[in-house]
């Protein structure tokens, strides 16, 4: 039992495995940048509505 836990797997399986942390390192990059994105350009948007909103009398 214990030498099949511990057999190697054939090359396809551990490529796909690698494939799969590489897409998710991807995803989770592209998060980050959209995160900072909307952070960035949501404090501009709430200057702005802020300045119209004193532009009121």
């Amino acid at each position: 039992m214990s030498r099949r836990l511990f057999r190697q797997q054939p090359a396809d399986l551990r490529e796909r495995g690698a494939t799969a942390v590489e897409y998710a390192l991807i995803a989770s990059l592209i998060a980050v940048v959209i995160a900072v994105a909307v952070a960035a350009v949501g404090t501009q948007v709430v200057a702005l509505y802020q300045a119209a909103a004193d532009g009121f009398p």
